[in-house]
């Protein structure tokens, strides 16, 4: 069987992550490979959202945990919160003035040089030997992107308090395996984790962004895209090597030196370090080796794609909060000009579609018992131009039309965003993807589950 993999993005994060906008952007784009011949739905005939007379209708049913509970409305409640979250990545500015319930921030790029987080930006702190100071061009690490005179840290602590002005939960993506290891993309970034200098200093520096989170509410994703190839790998975590109790015994001594000892690592960190911080896995819909979620074939089983995603993600991090899930990190419209055909059939008459996708998240959530975030979901329209900053694509306006399908598929939320430069964004959209975030704040929301 062949194993798919999604190629990297062609866009530093730290270029990203270091400009005007309060939201990075850098993960690696969904693999374009499908299961099968089957049909496949062109871009010119994908709805743009909303009920259609052609459209079959999704029906999921209720989702239930094991003990007949709902898994959505109890992870919200553990929040605060009991209708489904929409969520964003965005600029401070429209954060501000737009009703999200989430906001999410990328934290990635190299760490600094030496053991530990640098205890002063403005002196002593480095990247690959270039300064941390302002008075130098800027370094990689997240710790120091802020005013030198201020702790380091500053960065993420100043998101989560402008989150918490807006009433929005803040949301860190964690993704430095990959560029501070220097390690190839896939296979070659798990093979970077059993390295005990470079995992001593990866403990270290999330020991420090969990003390910048602290007390306050907030949710935790934990390296998207390494877990799927860590599964490519062996689809047993437990067989995995990783640098864990050899290279952390402070916090994690007693844990095998594995994948499995790794997941659980930063989980029990988390609850100890940000015990009101959530914290999820990523689940990936091409981690078995078949991409469920761009599969064109009805002869795939795609519930059962979902389960072994699930009985990985379980046995690596067993008390893991959540699952982070992605659709795409790209508008369909740019990778229609890649050749490539991304959309979703919003008709749900032809594969891939959102129906597809729904099932799938509902089996993996469930098999899991752990509800799901869709992330990362394009915000394109389909009364975009195709150009930079403004493609197509049809799954903000499918999710909004049909919250209730996400939410009875075990989902707790949707947020959305571009996983690389020049892509819509809900500041170059012009106002649609606004227009129905602040619609949605207006009704009494999504019961989950339902």
């Amino acid at each position: 069987m062949a194993l798919f993999r999604r190629a990297s993005s062609s866009v530093a994060a730290l270029v990203l992550l270091l400009s005007a906008v309060a939201c990075g952007s850098s993960s690696k784009s969904n693999a374009g490979a499908n299961a099968g011949s089957g049909n496949t739905a062109g871009s010119g005939a994908v709805a743009s959202g909303g009920a259609t007379n052609n459209e079959n209708p999704v029906t999921i049913g209720i989702a239930d945990g094991t003990d007949g509970t709902c898994l959505a409305a109890n992870f919200l409640h553990t929040l605060g919160e009991h209708q489904f979250l929409i969520g964003g990545s965005v600029t401070d500015a429209t954060a501000k003035v737009a009703p999200f319930d989430i906001r999410y921030l990328y934290i990635s790029g190299a760490f600094n040089d030496g053991p530990a987080p640098c205890a002063s930006c403005a002196s002593g702190c480095s990247t690959q030997g270039t300064t941390c100071a302002n008075s130098g061009k800027g370094c990689a690490w997240w710790g120091c992107w802020q005013y030198d005179q201020d702790p380091p840290g500053a960065y993420v602590r100043g998101f989560v308090a402008t989150a918490q002005t807006n009433h929005q939960i803040p949301m860190i993506t964690l993704y430095t395996i990959l560029q501070a290891s220097g390690a190839k993309e896939g296979a070659g970034e798990v093979t970077a984790v059993a390295d005990v200098a470079f995992m001593s200093k990866y403990f270290a520096q999330f020991r420090f962004l969990l003390q910048q989170l602290g007390s306050d509410v907030a949710l935790l994703h934990l390296e998207p895209d390494f877990w799927g190839y860590a599964q490519q790998v062996n689809a047993d975590p437990a067989q995995i090597p990783a640098a864990v109790a050899t290279a952390n015994a402070m916090d994690c001594g007693s844990q095998p030196n594995t994948i499995t000892g790794f997941a659980s690592c930063l989980v029990d960190m988390t609850h100890h370090y940000a015990a009101k911080t959530k914290v999820s896995l990523h689940g990936s819909g091409w981690a078995t080796g078949m991409d469920a979620l761009s599969n064109n074939s009805a002869a795939l089983d795609v519930a059962g794609e979902a389960q072994k995603l699930a009985a990985f993600l379980k046995a690596a991090a067993p008390d893991a909060d959540f699952i982070t899930i992605d659709a795409s990190d790209r508008d369909a419209g740019w990778y229609k000009t890649q050749n490539r055909q991304t959309f979703w059939d919003a008709t749900n008459a032809t594969l891939p579609n959102f129906k597809q996708a729904f099932t799938w998240s509902k089996a993996l959530a469930e098999a899991a018992q752990k509800p799901v975030l869709w992330w990362q979901v394009p915000v394109g329209n389909m009364s975009l131009p195709n150009k930079d900053g403004q493609w197509q694509d049809n799954r903000l306006d499918y999710f909004f039309a049909h919250l209730y399908e996400a939410a009875a598929a075990d989902a707790f939320g949707v947020a959305f965003g571009a996983g690389a430069g020049g892509q819509t964004t809900f500041e170059t959209d012009g106002g649609h993807g606004i227009s129905l975030v602040e619609a949605y704040a207006k009704t009494s929301g999504q019961a989950p589950c339902h």
